[in-house]
């Protein structure tokens, strides 16, 4: 009997090596801008801060960095003076859809309890849980003077408004199908229409939808800073400017960098991108030229903070701390 056992697993095992692999899908190369494309080996971190998991959302407060972590569902705190992770707290199942902070707390939406936890920045605990699930695991959520935006509901077709006060959603504003991402600037909350080519803008103070912009095909990720607001599109891999007084697109910006993922963020002079494949592009806010690409693998998330540019290598499980004036001498 052991024989024939012997005898039929080494026949399986044969039969395995025999059958055809399933080859892992792998994304089209991202053309670039390549006038102006490095290696990544040529970036050296200031530091490296290591988050085991899925390392991808940040945000900044006054005195730290906050990434967000979907397996693990965690938010953990970086620190700059000392750079290390100071703190992990754990928040729900599957943190997602961006992270925010206003009103001394962190706010992070969950995709698996459909919730959003607020984080008390000092006590670092859990203080309240909102019943209000993000629009998309791809999305976002911000903070405005006295609210918390965030785009909701299966179709994405609405952004909810979160009182502070009440831990609650006071308001839903209609937006078009297929908005993902929210960021607050110039005024107004900005949101992109992932399915579409819209940014709409909403009026905080009345609730309402004050104007919509066309810009480049599948906004996703958005940044408001440098005066304007910046949108990457997955269309065509282009950056739409748009001026937020005049509500127009001033400058449509070749960047190569066409798909799903990745993260837009500004600060500096300068506005960042991140993408697997091409991990930081940046863009002179100013003359609207891409000044430096580099190439290889890492990044997913990106920000601009505390003077550094702040990389999330989700596939290698770490934060890079860079020295902005480094990647741009």
């Amino acid at each position: 009997m052991r024989y024939a056992l012997i005898f039929l697993a080494a026949a399986l095992c044969a039969q395995d090596a025999a059958a055809p692999q399933k080859k892992k899908r792998s994304r089209p190369p991202l053309p670039g801008v390549k006038e102006v494309q490095k290696s990544m080996d040529l970036i050296k971190p200031e530091a490296v801060f290591p988050v085991p998991g899925v390392p991808d959302w940040t945000v900044a407060t006054k005195d730290a960095v906050w990434v967000s972590n979907k397996p693990k569902g965690t938010i953990s705190k970086l620190d700059p003076k000392t750079n290390t992770v100071t703190a992990t707290v754990e928040i729900g199942k599957q943190p997602c859809s961006g992270i925010a902070y206003g009103f001394g707390s962190l706010w992070a939406p969950a995709c698996g309890d459909k919730t959003v936890a607020r984080v008390d920045e000092k006590t670092e605990k859990v203080v309240a849980t909102i019943p209000a699930g993000p629009a998309n695991s791809e999305g976002g959520i911000a903070c405005s003077k006295d609210a918390v935006w965030m785009a909701s509901g299966e179709a994405g077709d609405k952004v909810v408004r979160i009182d502070p006060k009440k831990n609650k959603v006071v308001a839903e504003i209609p937006v078009a199908a297929g908005s993902h991402t929210v960021d607050f600037g110039e005024g107004a909350v900005w949101v992109t229409q992932s399915k579409g080519n819209l940014l709409t803008r909403i009026d905080p103070k009345s609730n309402k939808v004050t104007g919509t912009i066309e810009v480049g095909p599948a906004p996703r990720f958005l940044t408001v800073g440098e005066g304007f607001v910046w949108t990457l599109n997955q269309g065509d891999g282009t950056v739409s400017k748009v001026d937020p007084k005049t509500k127009k697109v001033v400058a449509t910006i070749q960047c190569g960098l066409p798909g799903g993922g990745g993260e837009i963020s500004a600060g500096g002079g300068a506005v960042w991108i991140t993408m697997f494949q091409i991990p930081i592009t940046r863009i002179d806010a100013r003359t609207d030229k891409v000044t430096h690409q580099y190439a290889g693998p890492g990044g997913d998330a990106i920000l601009y903070a505390h003077g550094s540019v702040w990389l999330s290598n989700l596939r290698e499980q770490n934060i890079w701390r860079l020295d902005a004036a480094k990647i741009a001498p």
